[in-house]
């Protein structure tokens, strides 16, 4: 099956501080991994549903994050 979405893991944090602090400093919005049950907490989804470019600048914008 061919889905566009990428499962972000980030061990030891909520999946609401991530989705926070990336909404917060980046703009771009993700999915709390805790909404699809306790084996989803600690990631974050995010979704390839929109035109290239957009997808493109939001990489760019988490690419910053890391800085």
């Amino acid at each position: 099956m061919h889905a566009p979405y990428v499962w972000v893991h980030f061990p030891g944090r909520n999946s609401w501080d991530v989705f926070s602090d990336i909404l917060e400093k980046s703009h771009v919005v993700t999915t709390l991994g805790s909404g699809f049950g306790p084996a989803g907490e600690g990631f974050v989804r995010v979704s390839g549903f929109r035109p290239r470019s957009i997808v493109l600048e939001a990489c760019r914008r988490f690419k910053e994050l890391r800085k």
